[in-house]
């Protein structure tokens, strides 16, 4: 009997290669969904981050009957000292912090002594913003007075979000006539009930995104002066940081200048800022939090940034 062998071909050069291709495709089409999805989370970490501030700054107003101000700079309620601190200092207690609310010395401005500095080098998840990635250690900070210029002997912690403090006048000089029609809830020194809010706390912003400070940001790129300098800003140095609050009055398209027609993710300087794609998070009175896209018109966004405003826009 003559016994046959069954003889396996390999697979030829052209064959591989053209496996090795179409493996390429699928990986290149499911790199993109694998981001998204992976941004979507972040996204969605944000908003829980922004959320469980809404309900700190309700514990606050509850305990104190008013919100907490954009930073201190003299007596007030949590501040009997009248010392500079800023509004996450102050609602330390309500994010399950009140350990290192009590290391903190409400006795000095925020920038003095080792108990303070030593506080503000704690990092804090719930005051910053997944997406924003890795960022330069916050080792010194320009001079805002009456802080001096500082080398800190452990780097700040950050924070991403930002309390609006109103609108600028520029901003639409004929209806933003004084500072009761354009402030919102939570300004410098400010000692607002929830009842002055007239435009109603689920229309009025309290909180905003303003990520990666103090390096500054025009779109997704890092700031420059005219003379190719990094660019940063005096504000927003860190959580403990009481000066970093601003009023919005909008940017160019390029985020160079301000104000301008375009209302989020022009500039973090000093303005709303986010790097999840198309827009940011931002925390109302009551404590919800919405995702207003970048095409929010430059009106509406002022006036929700406005407890009294009275102004009448369309809704996006």
């Amino acid at each position: 009997m003559r016994i046959r062998r069954s003889e396996r071909q390999a697979f030829t050069l052209v064959e591989l290669l053209v496996v090795i291709a179409i493996i390429g495709t699928l990986i290149a089409l499911l790199l993109p969904a694998v981001q998204s999805a992976r941004e979507s989370g972040r996204r969605v970490s944000c908003q829980n981050n922004m959320r469980q501030l809404g309900i700190a700054i309700l514990g606050f107003e509850s305990m104190h009957k008013v919100f907490p101000p954009s930073g201190y700079t003299k007596v007030g309620p949590g501040n009997p000292a009248g010392k500079h601190i800023g509004w996450r200092a102050l609602i330390l207690p309500y994010i399950d912090q009140t350990n290192l609310h009590d290391i903190y010395d409400f006795s000095n401005h925020w920038w003095i002594g080792s108990k303070n500095l030593k506080a503000g080098s704690y990092f804090i998840d719930v005051y910053t913003c997944p997406s924003v990635g890795d960022r330069d250690p916050i080792t010194s900070a320009i001079a805002h007075s009456p802080r001096p210029a500082m080398t800190f002997p452990e780097p700040l912690a950050p924070t991403d979000y930002e309390a609006v403090m109103g609108v600028a006048t520029a901003v639409n000089p004929a209806l933003y006539t004084s500072n009761a029609k354009r402030r919102s809830a939570m300004f410098r020194d400010s000692q607002i009930p929830i009842a002055g809010v007239r435009d109603g706390a689920t229309h009025t912003i309290l909180i905003v995104e303003c990520g990666g400070r103090p390096t500054v940001y025009q779109r997704r790129n890092p700031g420059v002066d005219a003379s190719g300098n990094a660019l940063n800003n005096d504000q927003g140095i860190g959580w403990i940081d009481n000066e970093g609050a601003f009023s919005f009055d909008g940017s160019s398209h390029d985020g160079k200048t301000q104000p301008g027609p375009v209302a989020i993710n022009a500039t973090n300087f000093n303005e709303p800022y986010s790097f999840h794609v198309s827009g940011a998070n931002m925390v109302f009175g009551d404590a919800h939090v919405e995702f207003l896209l970048e095409t929010t018109p430059l009106e509406t966004f002022a006036a929700y940034c406005t407890r009294a405003g009275q102004e009448i826009v369309a809704q996006p």
